[in-house]
């Protein structure tokens, strides 16, 4: 994966809480078993009507979040089931990085596995990240993984905090299994070692 040091983009709300992932990716789509091709399934029960069309309402929907790639959302987001299918979707439709009030623990751990950022900041921090003119745009934020902080249009920062090791993964674009190559000098001869005895 690419590493995420830093990222500008566009941002845009999802001003819900306890967003479960039946309905981030509802169950009927989970029937891939590679990455990819999720992200036109997000959000399907509320982004789509009954006839196929977009939901003028909801919105992700609207002309102004389009082709966003950072979601700010409430608390709880991710809860339900543990199915990982829930960041591929998030990724594939290009959100990089969520801010949310809390998250579900497996959500969570999920994004970083997949290289999305998840943020929490307090609900007083997330209100003042929205544009005055509506809670639905926020324009663009930039966003400092190796700093932590997160800076709107109007130069206002915003500190978060974030686990060492999992900064360590994103920053890097590293999975478990590049994490274990990193010591694969020190596997190599312990194997040596066993094979003698």
């Amino acid at each position: 994966m690419p590493g995420l040091k830093s990222f500008a983009g566009k941002a845009a709300a999802l001003p819900r809480d306890h967003v479960d992932t039946d309905q981030i990716i509802p169950k009927q789509f989970l029937k891939k078993i590679d990455k990819e091709g999720y992200g036109e399934f997000l959000f399907f029960d509320w982004r789509y009507r009954e006839d196929g069309s977009d939901d003028p309402s909801f919105e992700l929907n609207q002309s102004e979040t389009k082709n966003a790639s950072i979601l700010i959302t409430g608390k709880n987001f991710g809860c339900g089931s543990s199915r990982e299918h829930a960041p591929w979707a998030l990724k594939d439709y290009g959100f990089q990085i969520i801010i949310a009030e809390s998250f579900a623990d497996i959500f969570f751990n999920n994004c970083v596995k997949n290289g999305i950022l998840p943020i929490r900041l307090s609900k007083e921090e997330i209100d003042r990240l929205y544009s005055e003119n509506t809670t639905t745009v926020i324009n663009e934020l930039k966003v400092s993984l190796e700093q932590q902080l997160i800076l709107n249009e109007e130069g206002e920062v915003f500190h978060f905090d974030f686990d060492p090791y999992w900064k360590t993964m994103l920053v890097n674009g590293w999975d478990e299994i590049s994490v274990t190559l990193q010591h694969e000098e020190e596997i190599k001869k312990y194997e040596m070692r066993e094979a003698v005895m």
